[in-house]
Formats: structure tokens, C-alpha cells, sequence
């Protein structure tokens, strides 16, 4: 799968009157929405006969970025693509903190094993389970009937989705959760990769205590980090497991 110029290929409708934006040797065509920002289409210089193939086997987990900053319109090209994640249901249980300030930063660092990519990367994406699931369901199912669906199917669509969340414990909940986001993590690494900059995903770290220094909401359990930037070190070798240990 290549990069490719893909006009409207997340909107169902024409592109027009797009403008451009500049990120390095980066060139980011970007329609406003809102205060959002939608990828109708997306040309990266260097980057645009990359194969996916080669993404995942450049990709590595950098341990130390060199402090420079991620130019905004690219780092929201990366939340975009990791906001289109697949996920069950289209729930998207999940809320991700994203973490620019120094300060900030400087003070989660003890509670991640005193790893340095929490102060010298440029973002730090902290992943968090949502597991208030029913607002999510409700927004699903207007989602869908915004999408033209008719409504005998959104009712039967309803009914199915209700009583599978509705029968679960909170531990289940959570289960469910952390599993969703461990799909949007994916996307995020890669996704930076396609980017032109380096990421690495952490599992190492106190979730009670970032919870506490972030003054997250209850409902919000931080699952996973992903620290962004570009890249100090040198990649590894990359290892795997032979192709016959993995699949059978």
C-alpha cells in the first residue's frame, strides 16, 4: 500500500477551495471544519512512494528524540489518522491526552521509570480507556443515522449493541477498552512513521499516579504512552519470530 494524493477519501463530498500547508519538507493539504481539521488530502515529499512495508520495518521504538518540536499541521495529520482507528462497534472507547508542555512532562517523568522519551520527545500522547460506554453507544447510533441508515436498521443495530455492553462488568468494560486502543496505538506509531518522525510506545508507568498529575476524570484510565519526535539515537537491528513460530 503507497502514500497517495487520495482527494475526499475520508469526506463524502467535493473538495474545494483546499489550501495548503508546509511542515518541513512535508507538503499537507488540509480543509478546515469547524475547529477541526480534516486530511482531504495528503502528499508527502520523500515520504509519497514509501510502502507500507517499508513504514512498519523502519518504525522502531526510539528511546531518546532530540527535543524539537512537531509542527502543529503535522502532528494533527497524525491525530487524524489515529482518530480514523478501527475499532468494535465504532465505539471508540478511548480519550487521549496530548501533552506538548515541558512542565508538564518533566512531572510525569518519575512515575515512567525515569525514562527519558517522556521529556525529550515533542508530544506525549497519553492513551486512555473511556469506559463510560453508553454516551458512546448513543453517539454511535446518531452517527449512523446522520450517515443516511435507515432506521429499522439503526433500531435493530441498537437493541444488539445495548445488550453486549449492557451485560458487561466494569472489569469487562475495561477489557474491552484497553483492547480498542491497543488498535489506535498501531495507527499512532506507523502512523507517525509515514509522518517523517520517530514515536515509541510505553507501557511502563504508574497509570494511578499520571491520572493524579493530569487531573483525569474517573471514567478516564490511562492504558498506554506513546511519546512522538524525531529520533536521537539509531534504530536496532529489528528481530522477529520466524514466520512458522508466529502463524500455524
Amino acid at each position: 500500500m503507497r502514500i497517495m494524493h487520495c482527494p475526499g477519501i475520508w469526506q463524502k463530498r467535493p473538495i474545494l477551495n483546499f489550501r495548503e500547508g508546509k511542515t518541513g519538507q512535508s507538503h499537507i493539504f488540509l480543509i478546515p471544519k469547524t475547529n477541526d481539521y480534516h486530511i482531504s488530502a495528503l502528499v508527502l515529499r520523500g515520504f509519497c512512494e514509501m510502502e507500507f512495508k517499508d513504514i512498519v520495518m523502519q518504525r522502531y521504538a526510539t528511546k531518546q528524540f532530540d527535543g524539537r518540536m512537531i509542527d502543529e499541521q503535522a502532528l494533527f495529520l497524525l491525530l487524524d489518522i489515529i482518530r480514523y482507528s478501527p475499532s468494535a462497534f465504532n465505539l471508540q472507547p478511548w480519550k487521549i491526552k496530548v501533552i506538548s508542555a515541558s512542565r508538564i512532562k518533566a512531572s510525569l517523568r518519575p512515575h515512567a521509570n525515569d525514562q527519558p522519551q517522556i521529556t525529550t520527545c515533542s508530544h506525549l500522547l497519553v492513551f486512555c480507556a473511556n469506559t463510560e460506554l453508553e454516551p458512546l453507544i448513543d453517539k454511535v447510533l446518531w452517527g449512523m443515522e446522520q450517515s443516511g441508515m435507515p432506521k429499522e436498521m439503526v433500531g435493530q443495530y441498537a437493541g444488539m449493541i445495548k445488550g453486549y455492553i449492557g451485560s458487561m462488568t466494569p472489569e469487562q468494560r475495561m477489557g474491552f477498552a484497553r483492547e480498542q486502543i491497543y488498535i489506535a496505538l498501531g495507527n499512532a506509531v506507523n502512523g507517525a512513521k509515514s509522518l517523517g518522525f520517530d514515536s515509541c510506545p510505553m507501557g511502563g508507568f504508574d497509570p494511578v499516579a499520571f491520572a493524579e498529575v493530569l487531573f483525569l476524570p474517573e471514567e478516564y484510565v490511562p492504558v498506554v504512552l506513546c511519546a512522538i519526535g524525531y529520533a536521537a539515537d539509531q534504530p536496532p537491528a529489528k528481530w522477529r519470530l520466524p514466520r512458522e513460530d508466529v502463524f500455524f
